[in-house]
């Protein structure tokens, strides 16, 4: 039977020496004492997979509004993607599974309803009230607002996982570390394994909006040809297979992208960490820019992809419409509550007198489903709904 002390010893023997091994860690806010049988990084990654920010991810928007379709991407089945996608990646470059996989799944916790125009309409309702941000908000779920434990409030997360989530920087994600915890967190480089799950969902970004654009029928694999990454897939496919099926077609676009660009991030992280001479996570740390980033080929053909995804599906009228839409009524319910806190639930009454009320009303609606965000609309302003 292994043991948390045999875990250690496994990855201090086996990792390799730039990854950030259990044994290692900062430790975390509230003294605990380990577990007898799970790393510090399974730990974190049971807990935020039991918590209730994780299990609302079912029912928040990636880019279409759950009821649209059973199939389409949702914030879980995204976050589910980026870990798949992350440990293959942390496999390949012998560094910590564990601890990317949990910063994987904790990556979109501080996710609003209704995707990245929910976070817009919170981060201008908040813009005189502290500004609103996902990552800021992934850590505020972790640290204080799941209620788990009766000793501290949050997750009580390691270091590592916190850093990855305060950290966590993409196209979409512009983090500012410093307005987090300025004595917990340095203006440096994450960990590698952080810097994985960046580039981990980008990666899943990608493919799935793809996915997503061809099922609803906002792109076509003729539209596809207008891209490099596109025509080699198009071009993979047929140089294989001679059906023309429409879902298999798209199945095989999608792993063909993932494939390409995983395998091109791996390959350039490897040659990054060998040219930079890395060999701690000190190491790591002390580099001005990613480690694990694609090539200028890749990242080219990959910057054009996304500009066509924005022309395309983003900026479709269907997703601008449900946007728009979202925006409106997220507004309104702030609103509504700021302006007559009493109709808050209790739990958030009290959470006011400790947060402040916009930070606790921003609290509330940034942890609601889209479902019940739209429940709450119908129960604060249709006369004939049951309150």
């Amino acid at each position: 039977m292994l043991t948390r002390r045999d875990i250690e010893e496994r990855e201090l023997r086996l990792l390799a020496p730039y990854a950030t091994k259990s044994r290692e860690s900062r430790g975390r806010k509230h003294p605990e004492a380990e577990h007898d049988l799970r790393s510090v990084y399974q730990r974190d990654r049971d807990r935020i997979i039991h918590c209730t920010a994780f299990r609302r991810l079912e029912y928040k928007t990636q880019v279409f509004v759950n009821h649209e379709g059973d199939h389409y991407r949702t914030r879980l089945t995204h976050t589910m993607e980026v870990e798949q996608i992350a440990r293959t990646i942390a496999r390949m470059l012998n560094v910590n599974e564990d601890l990317v996989e949990a910063g994987s799944l904790a990556h979109d916790l501080g996710h609003t309803p209704f995707g990245h125009s929910g976070e817009d309409a919170l981060r201008e309702l908040m813009k005189d009230h502290g500004g609103f941000e996902h990552n800021r908000q992934g850590l505020r779920v972790v640290d204080v607002l799941e209620v788990r434990y009766p000793d501290f409030r949050g997750l009580n997360l390691s270091w590592e996982v916190r850093e990855s989530i305060a950290k966590h920087s993409t196209v979409h994600d512009h983090p500012e570390p410093t307005l987090f915890s300025p004595d917990e967190f340095d203006t440096g480089q994450p960990s590698l394994e952080a810097q994985i799950v960046e580039g981990a969902d980008s990666i899943a970004y990608d493919s799935h909006d793809i996915d997503d654009g061809l099922a609803a029928h906002m792109i076509t694999p003729k539209h596809l040809e207008s891209i490099e990454l596109g025509r080699m897939a198009l071009d993979h496919f047929k140089a294989r297979h001679s059906e023309t099926d429409s879902h298999l077609l798209r199945s095989q676009i999608v792993i063909f992208v993932i494939n390409c660009l995983v395998t091109d991030l791996v390959q350039n992280a490897d040659r990054a960490l060998t040219e930079a001479d890395i060999k701690t996570p000190g190491d790591v740390r002390k580099t001005g820019r990613s480690l694990v980033s694609f090539s200028p080929r890749i990242q080219k053909m990959k910057s054009e992809l996304e500009g066509f995804l924005l022309e395309r599906v983003y900026h479709h009228y269907r997703v601008a419409r449900m946007s728009n839409k979202a925006k409106r009524f997220m507004a309104q319910l702030f609103e509504a509550y700021v302006s007559d806190p009493r109709q808050l639930p209790f739990e958030y009454q009290e959470w006011a007198e400790q947060a402040g009320l916009h930070q606790a009303v921003c609290d509330y609606i940034a942890g609601m489903t889209d479902r019940y965000a739209q429940d709450d609309y119908m129960r604060l302003f249709d006369p004939f709904e049951r309150v």
